[in-house]
Formats: structure tokens, C-alpha cells, sequence
């Protein structure tokens, strides 16, 4: 079972996002349109479970889950939508996950959402230390039960995330 951890921000996460981002260039090709860091580890100075958010913009979900056996080759389990529809999903590092990828079909919402929480947190330094703090509580409060875990941070999320998006429309 994984053990959910928040640990503080480390430096190295902008570096390990490259290389990756390198090597699915080569792995996707031309499906690949473009390709982001997201989640906490792309946020300066947040802590974060040390784990390499990745948002794919894709040309087409069919043409990437036909890349399957290509993403198994480089250390990624394909796991589908995993919850969210016209998502495609993948984790790498098994039960000490390091990496994981949500991709998308370019123009989605999710793309949205996920790039203006992501710069929302990086222009609030003050709201980013609330979240570390609601992790960490959550954390605690969730008994190392991941979707407890989620739960627990998904009203601060929500707010935020709204937040963000009004922000991004007055930039307009």
C-alpha cells in the first residue's frame, strides 16, 4: 500500500519534470501537441507528495491509447480514464509512485482548470501555504486513505479553482 507523504519542495522537481517531458516527446510524437507541469511539485516552494504531475494535450485519445505498449516500455501503467471522463491516465513507480500523467484531448476543460490553479498557486504564495497546510491536515485526518485524502482538500480545491478561473477572465 502507498503511503501518502508531504514533503518539502524540492528543487529538483522542475529538473525531473524535463527529463521526462524529453522522454515522452520521443515516446508520443506527433500525438503529443504540448505538454505541462502541473500539481504541487510545479509550484514553487509548495510542499507536495514527491510525485511529477504531467498534463498532456493530446491530438487524439485513440491515437495515445494506441501508444499503450509505448508508455509500458518507458515505466507507465496505463489505467484509462481512472475516474475522470475523457481522461487518460498513467503512474509510474508502482506502489512508490514518482510520476504520473493526465492527458487529455487538446481544448478540454480539464486542461483549463489544472494550468489556472497551477498559476493561481504560484502567484498567491499565500494561498499555496494554505493548501501545504490542508495537506498536511488532510493527511492526518484521512488515516493514509487516499480518497479520504482527496476529500479532505476537494472544498479548498473547489474555492481556489474558481478563484483561479475568475482571475484568468479578467486577464481577458
Amino acid at each position: 500500500m502507498r503511503k501518502i507523504e508531504i514533503v518539502a519542495y524540492n528543487k529538483q522537481w522542475p529538473s525531473l519534470f524535463a527529463e521526462e517531458s524529453a522522454l515522452l516527446q520521443v515516446t508520443l510524437g506527433k500525438v503529443l501537441s504540448k505538454i505541462h507541469h502541473v500539481g504541487s511539485t510545479s509550484v514553487p516552494g509548495l510542499a507536495a507528495k514527491p510525485v511529477i504531475d504531467i498534463l498532456l494535450e493530446v491530438v487524439d485519445l485513440d491515437d495515445l491509447d494506441n501508444l499503450n505498449p509505448a508508455m509500458t516500455n518507458i515505466g507507465y501503467t496505463a489505467r484509462g480514464e481512472y475516474g475522470i471522463p475523457n481522461r487518460r491516465y498513467f503512474s509510474k513507480g508502482g506502489d512508490q509512485r514518482s510520476h504520473q500523467i493526465h492527458a487529455f484531448a487538446i481544448g478540454d476543460e480539464h486542461i483549463i482548470k489544472l494550468l489556472a490553479f497551477r498559476n493561481y498557486l504560484i502567484k498567491n504564495e499565500d494561498v499555496a501555504e494554505q493548501y501545504a497546510e490542508i495537506k498536511r491536515a488532510a493527511i492526518l485526518a484521512s488515516e493514509n486513505e487516499l480518497r479520504r485524502y482527496s476529500a479532505f482538500k476537494a472544498g479548498f480545491i473547489e474555492d481556489h479553482l474558481r478563484l483561479a478561473l475568475m482571475d484568468q477572465e479578467q486577464k481577458k
